[in-house]
């Protein structure tokens, strides 16, 4: 197995459109174009996997994330934690932008923290997807529904965080950061 990507979000359908889960909103679009079906694994997660590079949901809420990725780890012994990209949202992040880093701390993000102390380690890369700072409860923000305005941008967002992996996957961190850390958004 060469790379997993896991996108961090929370089960559900009340959850399924609100900014916390941006990440597993970038798995569902990675499986549609490769034409990869996610299925229930042998723990708390759903994957896909094509050519060796698995699509990974855990189906934990996002602050049991790391429980999630430990289970897929057990069952897959293999990978190294290198290889593994947490995709996630990010308040610190104006929304629209991206940011990818080799390795880092939480940042105070919730389920990045799980991963963190599950793994027992913060070698391992991630991708970052501003969804900006709320003027209100930060807890209620990320749990709510994207605006009107941002739910027409969403779709090029995720493409670009998807073209983004797919860079990562096929050259490595330093050149995906490279390529799109240094890019200079245009206002979406």
């Amino acid at each position: 197995m060469q790379r997993v990507i896991c996108g961090l979000g929370n089960p559900g359908n009340e959850y399924a459109e609100t900014r916390h889960n941006l990440g597993f909103m970038v798995v569902d679009r990675l499986s549609r174009r490769w034409g990869v079906a996610l299925r229930p694994g042998q723990g708390e997660f759903y994957l896909g996997e094509k050519d060796g590079i698995v699509l990974l949901k855990p189906t934990t809420f996002m602050n049991l994330s790391g429980i999630a990725l430990v289970q897929f780890m057990q069952v897959y012994r293999d990978v190294e934690p290198e290889n593994i990209m947490i995709v996630l949202d990010d308040m610190d992040i104006p929304f629209g932008y991206i940011r990818l880093r080799k390795k880092g701390g939480s940042a105070g993000h919730k389920g990045l923290e799980s991963v963190i102390y599950h793994l027992g380690t913060e070698e391992f890369p991630r991708l970052r997807i501003g969804i900006g700072k709320p003027d209100g409860d930060p807890v209620d923000y990320v749990l709510s529904p994207f605006t009107e305005e941002e739910r027409e941008k969403l779709p090029e967002i995720l493409e670009l965080a998807c073209d983004a992996v797919e860079l990562w996957v096929s050259e490595g961190i330093d050149r995906a950061m490279s390529v799109y850390n240094k890019r200079v958004k245009e206002e979406l």
